[in-house]
């Protein structure tokens, strides 16, 4: 989580700082040759960007699947 009170600031900002391409609220990556594919939702469905690399992301909630703690772990 962002120090930018989730305004999605950070990884924009450091993109253009760093003059890199950008994937915001990426909820599937897959990487390529030299590339990644990154899937994210809007209003409309899903979009689908392929970017060259080094690249910039920023995660949606869907991103990963939280693993959660067993209780036999967790003792």
């Amino acid at each position: 989580q962002a120090i930018d009170d989730d305004c999605n600031q950070t990884g924009q900002l450091l993109a253009a700082m760093l003059d890199w391409p950008q994937g915001t609220f990426a909820s599937r990556v897959e990487l390529e040759d030299g590339a990644v594919r990154v899937q994210r939702e809007v209003d409309g469905g899903l979009e689908t960007l392929r970017l060259r690399l080094p690249a910039v992301l920023t995660a949606d909630l869907r991103l990963n699947e939280p693993r959660y703690a067993t209780l036999p772990n967790i003792m």
